[in-house]
């Protein structure tokens, strides 16, 4: 008849010398059931129970007593200990005692422990940080995980503001002034877990080899949704990755790929495991920017401006609650503001009054369709004052603007033509008509027909010239045209 009983001694040894090393057997009689067939024997015979043990699974022999196994461990240890005062160390394997009980038993105790002795491995009792599902990695002491702990946060909080909270001394019933921030409250991001644990000397961390890791952070995959301007270069500049170790994450691309607004890319990047979380209060004055506004008027003409109001900033005081997270703030709550200075925002009037001899500064293509055969400036040795328009949809010349027609004639540069005062400081000249429809002193909305697109005077083919004054100095007329 047997039972099984599975322990692991992983406690720290001051404590194991304390009690010794408890190995727990639990009793058969009352606790375990097991069925077996009823065994009959003389009333001089007498059972006696022997324990089979296992070290990781493995037999190494029985004893009589399973505090032979127990005193042999907690004297190993007690011997590293005593060799080694830079670390406490522990027995961290698993036992398997199997209890069976038998008429006789002849064992050999020392053969037992000598293999016990062979295979027995002792580590350092350590301490093991968690940080939710995540394991950071196991520190010499308990004392040196929380430092490496605290030194992370010192990366963002001084060390001062840390105690201060440690003590509860918080600021939050002070009048912030002006210029002030305090900071109320410093957490992480994840519930820290302490765990004892029995691990080699390789395994441990040392408090800046913790630091560096938490501000580093783990390499993790992710997922880069592509935005406009993205290349296989810019997102693995991004992600500190090469072209190479892009292209093997993603085996549907190639260098010559193109892609697409918002095609997801696998990429890796560093993910911290824990994040420091800061929240402040702050009390400060901010800028209110004076914004540039138009409003309409019929005052005045269309193409005509004033100024109403000169822009003025204003301010104001802010009461602001901040949460960052590793130094990055990631929100901004407004507690409270008071406006210090009203804001004058810049007014501009702008004219919509619209009569037909006054242009409205919006230039329309003065033909119907075409395109511009020869532009404004040198050409040909000179100075071209205009622009050529060739191949309408048909040869109507339309006024570009509301005007009245200050000349037409001809001569033997423009041939036939028309000049149109728009009363605003620009003029229109229409040149190599075939026809003219209007005359001196008429007044024209814009897109009236003024005459008919020809060949006359220095043409060599059928086009329109058209030019632009603005205040007597030709422009181009390209530049004002819609």
């Amino acid at each position: 008849m047997q039972a099984f009983i599975k322990t692991s001694l992983t406690s720290r040894i001051k404590v194991i010398f304390a009690t010794s090393l408890l190995v727990t057997l639990v009793s058969i009689l009352g606790l375990i059931v097991v069925e077996s067939p009823v065994t009959y024997a003389n009333n001089d015979t007498q059972l006696s129970t022997i324990y089979h043990v296992y070290l990781e699974d493995e037999y190494i022999g029985s004893v009589h007593d399973q505090s032979t196994i127990d005193n042999f461990i907690s004297d190993k240890v007690a011997e590293k200990n005593n060799s080694d005062n830079e670390y406490i160390y522990g027995f961290g394997q698993e036992i398997l005692f199997i209890p069976e009980w038998v008429f006789s038993a002849n064992l050999n105790i020392d053969q037992v422990l000598e293999v016990l002795d062979q295979q027995l491995v002792l580590g350092i009792q350590a301490t093991t940080v968690q940080f939710g599902e995540k394991v950071l990695g196991h520190f010499a002491s308990k004392e040196d995980a929380e430092q490496a702990i605290n030194d992370y946060k010192q990366l963002y909080v001084d060390e001062e503001v840390l105690e201060r909270l440690e003590n509860n001394e918080t600021d939050q019933n002070k009048e912030l002034k002006v210029g002030e921030t305090i900071i109320t409250d410093v957490k992480l991001s994840e519930e820290v877990t302490f765990s004892e644990s029995v691990v080699s000397e390789s395994e441990l961390l040392t408090v800046k080899e913790a630091v560096r890791l938490l501000e580093k952070g783990t390499l993790e995959d992710m997922i880069h949704q592509v935005v406009s301007g993205d290349t296989l270069y810019s997102i693995g500049e991004k992600y500190n990755l090469s072209q190479d170790q892009l292209l093997k994450l993603n085996n549907d691309l190639d260098v010559d790929s193109i892609l697409q607004l918002d095609q997801e890319i696998n990429v890796t990047d560093y993910v911290p495991l824990v994040n420091v979380v800061v929240y402040e209060e702050q009390r400060k004055e901010e800028v209110i920017k004076a914004q540039k506004k138009t409003e309409e008027t019929d005052e005045l003409y269309r193409g005509e401006t004033k100024i109403k109001q000169a822009g003025e900033d204003g301010k104001k005081e802010v009461h602001l609650a901040i949460e960052k997270v590793n130094g990055q703030v990631v929100e901004r709550e407004v507690l409270d503001e008071k406006i210090i200075k009203e804001v004058k925002h810049d007014i501009t009037l702008v004219g919509t009054k619209v009569i037909p001899s006054r242009g409205t500064g919006d230039f329309a293509w003065p033909a119907v369709g075409g395109y511009i055969s020869s532009s404004y400036g040198s050409r040909w040795g000179s100075h071209h004052k205009g622009i050529d328009i060739a191949r309408p949809t048909n040869r109507n010349i339309l006024a570009s603007d509301n005007g009245v027609v200050e000349r037409t004639g001809y001569n033997s540069g423009y041939g036939n033509f028309v000049e149109i005062n728009h009363n605003n400081g620009y003029k229109t000249l229409y040149a190599h008509l075939s026809s003219i429809e209007v005359s001196k002193g008429d007044t024209v909305p814009k897109g009236t027909k003024i005459g008919t697109m020809g060949t006359t005077g220095r043409s060599t083919g059928i086009h329109l010239h058209f030019e632009v004054k603005k205040n007597g100095s030709n422009i181009n007329p390209a530049e004002v045209l819609n």
